[in-house]
């Protein structure tokens, strides 16, 4: 008797590397985040406004942004806010990164605009990483998830290409 098995092996997929977006007015930070980040398997890009963010989240997919709250012009609420009032950035998980009071007023306010996550200045390197990690992971899973979901669709279409529509 022949076994027959399936191939899950997710191996010949080919995924796009997941994006995270870090946005601070002090390139300094950018650096010391990039630094602690550098190692991880993603892509990393940074933005130093809320409106260069912004541009770019409206360009390129990201697994998470790790956006500053206190910036001039536009501060990380607000930017926060118009990414979840837009149909592309809506579901883009975002963790405030922040030398801000700890006072829960500013806390709450970022969870209310759509935050998952707060972090405080100077943050633990190996917190950094754990966070970052879990959200790549969880993007490299939708996308092979999407993958095999499109892979499944061709199929289907070959099929009744060939056999016709057997309904």
């Amino acid at each position: 008797m022949t076994a027959i098995t399936a191939n899950n092996n997710d191996d010949n997929l080919d995924l796009a590397p997941s994006r995270v977006l870090m946005v601070d007015d002090t390139p300094q930070n950018l650096v010391a985040m990039e630094v602690v980040l550098e190692d991880m398997d993603c892509e990393l890009e940074s933005a130093t406004s809320g409106n260069e963010a912004l541009a770019k989240l409206l360009k390129n997919d990201y697994a998470l942004v790790l956006l500053d709250v206190q910036m001039p012009e536009m501060d990380g609420f607000e930017v926060a806010t118009l990414m979840r009032s837009n149909q592309r950035t809506r579901h883009v998980p975002i963790i405030f990164v922040t030398a801000l009071s700890k006072e829960e007023r500013f806390v709450q306010q970022g969870y209310r605009c759509g935050a998952v996550d707060y972090l405080f200045k100077p943050i633990a390197p190996q917190l950094l990483q754990s966070k970052v990690n879990f959200f790549v992971g969880l993007d490299q899973q939708k996308k092979r998830l999407e993958a095999k979901l499109a892979a499944a669709r061709r199929s289907e279409a070959e099929m009744k290409a060939i056999y016709g529509d057997q309904n």
